[in-house]
């Protein structure tokens, strides 16, 4: 079947009247064996609730991440506040030991963590949270961001804790890795077991959501400024990208996300940020449509609770707190203190959401995209009453768009220039989170990993130029998977990160470590 597919791209090349019929026929025929063959399982991870919760149902994985995050919030003493200054200085470098065992920074890691998180959901994510629970979700979206930091500092200190170095210093570390060594240590059973299941899940989250999504939705965002062309070729040109810097291993990508990944959140939040400033008289009324949304609804559908599960939703499938992907990128850290980059990594959830997605919220509330009642004050909802009417009808990241444009007309080219860095990141994040789970499964060596970096540009390519929307609802469902999984093993291991994160703090208040000059 994958043989059938990328024949089909190809021969996009030759004949483009034939090819169209022909890819379409194909991406039918795959989407049908797709949905038939694994339906249940999308069905089954975004199940919603047995019950519903003021008339709303509410999906178990969303509660299943913030509940989790609430109990690690409270278990570490809300250790993304105490912790949060002291996570600055360490991506400064103050306490970095350049001798110290590992392949990059605090800043490196950190930035490479969140090219695999910051990425579409942050532009379409928010408008649809937005315009189906209104301005109300922002609030719920920060409350679940920050506690999604508390997740991120546990699963990444486990992950430095338990990695392996090797002989030539590089580094493999990850969920899979602390859910046997963590498991042997406290003398459970099952961390084999689990470590399979999470990898598994994550080579085919990588190779759809961490991939093919993103290269299909830079298509279409590309193709929507410049016209319509086959998707072929933008899938070779990121292959072509994608494969010159994943090919030299973390370092190679490291050098790379560092650069990018600050470059596109300054373009996105600046351009936010005059938007705001040329509306500055809204922002109180904004951040008032925010609170009181948060806790009346203000006429959205659902009222309040749809509001918050808009709000919980959004922020669970954008910073991927407790997935477990970010662990994978932090191991390869240089440091000798596991907590180190647990600290360093509570500020993901922290940019991802409470930074960049309330900038796109607060955006789209004040821009006027949004139909209000001049009567009641309420939002105007549409005709199936799912979600709030607006200017021209638009949704996801045409209503962001619409919102910019409010302010420049031309802002869809600044927009697509953004997708088109987020889905580059995201996809040489992914690459390397794909990688290492394939390398627990198979083993390391240099052919084994040159396998998988082929195979996941080949799958580029296949994105881009296809329409697999089942294929897609797959491997969303596999990166929630990894979740579940993952959050299972975090609760037996936190015992152990308590232990690290009392001995650590306590050395740090003694002055035993102390900051290194550079």
């Amino acid at each position: 079947m994958k043989k059938q597919i990328f024949a089909a791209a190809t021969l996009a090349a030759l004949s483009p009247v034939a090819a169209v019929a022909q890819e379409m026929s194909i991406d039918d025929r795959v989407n049908q064996i797709f949905a038939s063959s694994t339906g249940w399982f999308v069905n089954l991870i975004f199940a919603p609730l047995p019950f519903e919760v003021a008339g709303a149902s509410f999906p178990w994985i969303v509660m299943w991440l913030v509940v989790g995050a609430t109990v690690f919030t409270i278990y570490f003493g809300a250790i993304q506040f105490r912790a949060f200054g002291h996570a600055i200085s360490l991506v400064k470098g103050d306490y970095s030991d350049p001798n110290d065992a590992g392949e990059v920074s605090h800043f490196q890691a950190l930035t490479t963590a969140l090219s695999g998180t910051v990425g579409l959901g942050n532009i379409a994510g928010v408008a649809v949270a937005v315009g189906i629970g209104g301005p109300g979700a922002t609030f719920w979206m920060i409350l679940a961001g920050l506690l999604g930091m508390a997740s991120k500092f546990t699963e990444c200190t486990l992950g430095v804790k338990y990695r392996n170095e090797y002989a030539d210093g590089t580094v493999s570390g990850g969920p899979m890795y602390y859910m046997v060594k963590g498991f042997k240590e406290r003398n459970l059973p099952g961390g084999g077991a689990l470590a399979i299941l999470f990898s598994i899940f994550c080579i085919l989250g990588a190779l759809g959501g961490g991939n093919m999504f993103q290269a299909n939705q830079a298509h279409a965002q590309i193709s929507g400024i410049v016209g319509d062309y086959p998707g072929w070729i933008t899938g070779l040109i990121f292959a072509a990208v994608v494969f010159a810097v994943i090919v030299g291993g973390i370092k190679s990508i490291a050098q790379v996300t560092e650069k990018v990944v600050p470059f596109m959140g300054i373009l996105y939040v600046g351009a936010a940020l005059i938007i705001l400033l040329v509306e500055y008289d809204k922002i109180g009324w904004a951040f008032g449509q925010i609170w009181a949304g948060a806790f009346t609804g203000l006429g959205v559908a659902g009222g309040f609770v749809g509001a918050l599960i808009q709000g919980f939703k959004r922020a669970a499938f954008s910073n991927e707190a407790g997935v477990g992907s970010a662990a994978i990128a932090h191991s390869a850290v240089r440091t000798k203190e596991p907590v180190t980059e647990g600290v360093v990594s509570l500020l993901e959830p922290f940019i991802d959401t409470v930074v960049i997605c309330t900038m796109t919220a607060l955006v789209i509330t004040i821009s006027g995209v949004l139909v209000v009642d001049p009567a009641t004050g309420n939002f105007v909802l549409n005709e199936a009453g799912t979600a709030i009417q607006t200017i021209d009808g638009s949704s996801g990241v045409q209503l962001t768009s619409a919102a910019f444009a409010t302010g420049f007309s031309w802002f869809p080219y600044v927009l697509a220039v953004a997708v088109v860095l987020f889905a580059f990141s995201t996809m040489i994040s992914w690459s390397y989170y794909g990688l290492k789970a394939w390398t627990y499964l198979v083993g390391e060596g240099k052919t084994k990993e040159l396998i998988f970096k082929l195979i996941f540009c080949v799958f580029i390519v296949i994105g881009a130029a296809a329409q697999l929307g089942a294929v897609i609802d797959f491997s969303d469902a596999m990166i929630f998977a990894m979740a579940v999984v993952n959050i299972t093993a975090l609760y037996f291991l936190m015992p152990i990160v308590k232990r690290e994160m009392n001995s650590y703090f306590s050395r740090l208040k003694s002055g035993e470590i102390v900051k290194h000059k550079h």
